[in-house]
């Protein structure tokens, strides 16, 4: 009888640190995908400054490539809505229009136009990304010079992987592994008892 019961504790003792061991992993596992996820906005809002700032767009748009790709829960795209592609560089596209369109003031007014009907028919999305083609139609529909802008100039895309051997990746495995042996003790428990 005292035997069953030193085996009793054991078995309790063994699921209370495999449980504690699984909340510890969870917790790194949540804080890893919450901090990949936050490195991720900072490099994807430090982009679209650098844009905005006509900088070195390459380093910022590789240094983003390089983080979403190598890290989980990094998606660019959020929610069913969001636009595809994720990442549409408004002012390197407004760049390369001014120099399809020349220099021409009849131009650069005809780009002003475009911009302000825009900006007053869409109003929501940040970094424009929902105005590109309403101007670029507006600006074909209005001038005689068509206007036709590669998108692989201005748009991106990146795919996050669903593991990498990052923080997040390898608490993920810790979690699994102190859940598996935390159920496998308590069934064991179980079947003892």
């Amino acid at each position: 009888m005292d035997n069953n019961r030193n085996l009793r504790i054991k078995y309790k003792n063994m699921s209370l640190g495999f449980f504690i061991i699984f909340i510890v992993c969870m917790s790194s596992f949540v804080y890893s995908l919450r901090s990949n996820y936050s490195k991720m906005v900072d490099l994807r809002n430090t982009l679209y400054s650098v844009d905005q700032n006509n900088g070195d767009v390459k380093t910022a748009l590789n240094n983003l490539r390089t983080f979403v790709t190598t890290h989980m829960n990094t998606d660019l795209a959020s929610g069913n809505t969001s636009v595809y592609p994720p990442i549409q560089l408004e002012y390197t596209y407004q760049r390369i229009v001014q120099s399809q369109l020349g220099s021409q003031d009849n131009n650069t007014k005809l780009y002003t136009d475009a911009e302000n009907y825009c900006q007053s028919q869409i109003t929501v999305g940040f970094s424009g990304k929902y105005r590109i083609p309403c101007v670029e139609n507006y600006i074909n529909t209005h001038s005689l010079t068509k206007i036709n802008v590669d998108p692989s100039l201005y748009e991106f895309a990146f795919i996050s992987p669903s593991f990498s051997f990052d923080l997040a990746g390898l608490s993920m495995i810790a979690v699994i592994i102190s859940a598996s042996l935390t159920l496998l003790y308590l069934v064991s428990y179980l079947i003892r008892r």
